[in-house]
């Protein structure tokens, strides 16, 4: 007997979905990663949804919602809440179904995103520090105005929306067995579970589903260890279409039935799938959207005891603004061992600094910025002291650059911690 008859969305609710997404929607391309294969020691697949349109797979779910509304609620125009993705699939889609809306996002929302809300053709309201905050508000103009709430994920038509990801995937990638994807509040998780696991089951065999969180915006391992929601009392990650403080109520019944394992991920882990992703695969995703590369990267699979021999990870949205994009790559090359800061004191005399670039040039390091300071609380007269950014080539290179510096009497002190491997 089939599991999905306990749950609040069918199998049937997703083909039924397909049906009113194909013309509206994008098949986005299924890709194979050489480099995560290689890591992974079996083949890796990736579903680009970062090529949706409006950018992320959001669009699935509330063009189903809004298409199913009647005339007298169209005409009452809906009203959403969103970091960005969600906020953007609202607008697209009230733009091609004709209908008025209204979407509330956080204060700070990154420009790019709240930039393309607005181009399609949606209004604006920025309010509260976070989503949930975004959230709360926007249900209370619905209750005051009677427009139609369009939640970003505990609905059912939300997560049949969704699920039809799952059922492009299988057509794609027949033979996969593992499925990774991001999860906040749990729609896009729990659509492609109903769709993944009913579909093997009528096909005789078994495929594991596998949800990542941010470790900073990981609301439901302990909800699933208490079965029941639970909320984190902060939310703090660079993954912003992911930071969800509680898990959606729908999404939750339906997760904790089917989906075989959700982990975590670190900071560090997700600024290098994005560089990563860039580099070696060409795609720009967002953090968001990378969690389940991260996951491989981080080993994830491997302590759970999964050793899966086709996987493809969801890549859910490619909506990154820019200046984060900075930031984040950054952040990654440290963590991969190839930005190395340090800072160090010198004597304060002619030749010290010319001893240190020597050292550098004679390591095969580049010097990409360099700060000389006199003048400070704990600096002795005849002192300086240097902070000096590095281009290295990975945690042994940056381990050689130090010993040769500390060879020669200096003692340098790593300023960026990011990986945590360099000594």
């Amino acid at each position: 007997m089939s599991t999905e008859t306990k749950l609040p969305v069918t199998l049937a609710d997703i083909e039924a979905a397909a049906k009113v997404l194909k013309p509206v929607i994008d098949r986005t391309p299924v890709e194979h990663s050489r480099v995560l294969s290689q890591h992974v020691g079996s083949e890796v697949y990736l579903k680009c949804e970062n090529m949706q349109r409006a950018g992320s797979f959001k669009v699935r779910g509330a063009y189903v919602r809004m298409a199913k509304l009647s005339d007298e609620d169209k005409a009452r125009g809906v009203v959403a809440a969103s970091a960005g993705n969600h906020a953007q699939g609202v607008a697209q889609a009230a733009s091609q179904l004709g209908i008025k809306a209204r979407i509330y996002m956080p204060l700070g929302v990154a420009l790019p995103k709240l930039t393309a809300t607005r181009d399609h053709g949606a209004e604006v309201v920025l309010f509260g520090s976070n989503v949930d905050e975004a959230l709360a508000e926007a249900q209370r103009y619905a209750d005051e105005s009677g427009a139609v709430f369009v939640h970003p994920f505990d609905h059912p038509d939300i997560i049949a929306g969704q699920g039809t990801i799952g059922l492009e995937l299988l057509e794609q990638l027949p033979d996969v067995d593992t499925v990774l994807m991001g999860v906040g509040g749990g729609g896009l998780l729990a659509g492609v579970a109903i769709a993944l696991k009913e579909r093997a089951r009528q096909l005789g065999r078994t495929i594991r589903v596998v949800g990542v969180q941010a470790e900073n915006a990981a609301a439901y391992p302990p909800s699933l260890a208490a079965d029941a929601l639970v909320p984190l009392d902060t939310v703090h990650t660079i993954a912003d279409g992911i930071a969800v403080g509680k898990p959606g109520q729908l999404p939750f019944a339906i997760i904790k039935e089917l989906v075989d394992d959700v982990v975590t991920v670190s900071e560090d882990a997700l600024a290098r799938a994005l560089v990563v992703l860039l580099e070696r695969n060409k795609l720009v995703v967002e953090p968001a959207g990378a969690v389940g590369v991260a996951a491989l990267l981080e080993n994830r699979l491997e302590e759970h005891g999964i050793n899966p021999a086709t996987t493809a990870v969801i890549l859910s949205g490619g909506n990154i603004d820019p200046l984060l994009m900075l930031k984040v790559i950054q952040r990654g090359l440290s963590a991969a061992g190839r930005f190395l800061t340090i800072r160090m004191m010198l004597p304060d005399r002619p030749g010290a600094l010319a001893q240190i670039s020597r050292i550098i040039a004679e390591s095969d390091a580049n010097v990409t910025r360099l700060d000389h300071t006199r003048i400070g609380g704990s600096l002795s007269m005849g002192d300086v002291a240097i902070t000096i950014d590095l281009e290295t080539k990975g945690h042994e290179h940056s381990k050689q650059v130090l010993g040769n510096l500390r060879a020669e009497g200096f003692d340098p002190h790593i300023t960026n911690t990011a990986g945590g491997s360099v000594a």
